[in-house]
């Protein structure tokens, strides 16, 4: 297992639409590995194959508490059903937009179709933080970030903070 580096916004490969794996073999379980281990290392809840620079539809995944037993899913291939009508508003954060954290609103429930570490077909009832994160998670698997569900002003805002950060962070 490695740790990989993170890309972070403006990077254009965040906008790259990933594209589905054909079959859950040592490879990808080699890469679901790493990052996993990257995610925990950042660290975050859960992280997309684009956000280390692989555009495939794969997603991992850890909700449990600090004070919990680590619970590490894997995603791959996931689609979302049957988004329920009643929304909620978490206020989430990014590892590729780091330090930055606003308010979205998302379906509250969800269904979610995958093929798990194995490569078995899956279907998972989520609600609370757990259908959050899954539907942040496919969103970077679609080119979106949580910022681009903001208003055009704090999301321009943001991307200046980032791109000014870099940009001190490469002189130095």
């Amino acid at each position: 297992m490695a740790i990989r580096p993170i890309l972070t916004a403006p990077d254009p490969r965040l906008k790259q639409i990933s594209t589905p794996v054909e079959s859950v073999d040592d490879d990808v379980r080699a890469l679901m590995d790493d990052m996993l281990e990257t995610m925990y290392d950042a660290p975050g809840i859960g992280l997309a194959a684009i956000q280390v620079g692989v555009p495939k539809r794969i997603i991992v995944m850890d909700i449990a508490g600090p004070e919990e037993e680590p619970a590490p899913r894997y995603f791959v291939n996931p689609e979302i059903l049957d988004p329920s009508e009643d929304l909620t508003v978490y206020q989430e954060g990014c590892l590729s937009v780091p330090e930055f954290y606003e308010e979205v609103e998302r379906p509250a429930k969800c269904r979610v179709k995958f093929l798990d570490y194995d490569g078995n077909p899956q279907i998972l009832d989520a609600e609370g933080l757990l259908a959050t994160c899954i539907q942040h998670e496919i969103d970077h698997l679609n080119g979106v970030l949580f910022i681009d569900h903001l208003s055009r002003l704090k999301r321009d805002r943001i991307l200046r903070k980032l791109k000014k950060e870099q940009r001190l962070a490469a002189a130095e």
